[in-house]
């Protein structure tokens, strides 16, 4: 048994708009299949998608009060040009330069139309086969820790781990990192962005559930009430949710 990251759920007042920001940055397609906005790849509405981990914007009535979000998108480019071109085309739809204490780095730091930090990354080689998301990136304390709970939780296999990050990819080679970061950073308000785990067809969600309490997952109630979903956090707080299939 085990679960896989399906998608990074952002919430934002307004939803769609969001949605269709996100949509043109990754150059992808936007669809309301219900009250949220789920960017994925074009083509047609496909869920879970078999490679990438998609985004779904979640309309919430009240704006980012965080200082720094502790989850965040980094998108992949092949090239300095590439690089150049990415940042003009996210600032154009109205990206804007954030400050969160990087200094001078290779990356460009930005923020979406509310708020919501992401980097555009130098080329790197080892993200030229990931989709335009070349990492999900989690602020934590523990990365050995994070390691240990989220590759339980998860079928992904770990590639790294050391005092400053772990870093975890799918098993079949595909789609984007996960990156827990050892930062200073600790939680204030609820997460703005988060996670969202589903388990295989034929999976027992509740079995799942069970197992990631075992693990140290604890459970959360953010006024969610009656819903087919399960909100939990990790050791350090981080809030996730376990999807139901359908």
């Amino acid at each position: 048994m085990a679960l896989r990251p399906v998608q990074v759920n952002i919430k934002a007042l307004d939803a769609s708009a969001v949605g269709r920001f996100w949509a043109e940055a990754l150059g992808w397609s936007a669809y309301s299949p219900g009250v949220t906005t789920y960017v994925g790849p074009g083509g047609g509405l496909v869920w879970p998608d078999p490679v990438a981990v998609c985004v779904d914007v979640v309309p919430v009535p009240g704006p980012k009060t965080a200082t720094k979000n502790r989850v965040h998108l980094d998108l992949a480019t092949t090239s300095a040009a590439h690089q150049a071109e990415v940042v003009a085309h996210v600032k154009a739809l109205g990206a804007t330069p954030a400050h969160v204490g990087q200094g001078e780095v290779p990356w460009t730091v930005l923020a979406d139309p509310e708020g919501n930090e992401f980097c555009v990354l130098e080329p790197r080689e080892i993200y030229r086969d990931t989709g335009p998301i070349a990492r999900v990136v989690v602020d934590c304390a523990d990365p050995r820790a994070m390691a240990r709970f989220w590759g339980e939780a998860m079928d992904w296999a770990l590639h790294e781990v050391t005092d400053a990050h772990a870093v975890l990819r799918s098993v079949k080679g595909v789609g984007p990192y996960l990156e827990f970061l050892r930062t200073p950073d600790v939680k204030t308000v609820p997460d703005r962005v988060h996670l969202d785990l589903l388990p295989y067809p034929g999976d027992d969600k509740a079995a799942e559930v069970a197992r990631l309490r075992a693990l140290g997952a604890t459970d959360l109630d953010l006024g969610q009430g009656d819903v087919p979903w399960t909100c939990l956090a990790d050791p350090e707080g981080h809030e996730f949710c376990v999807l139901a299939s359908h």
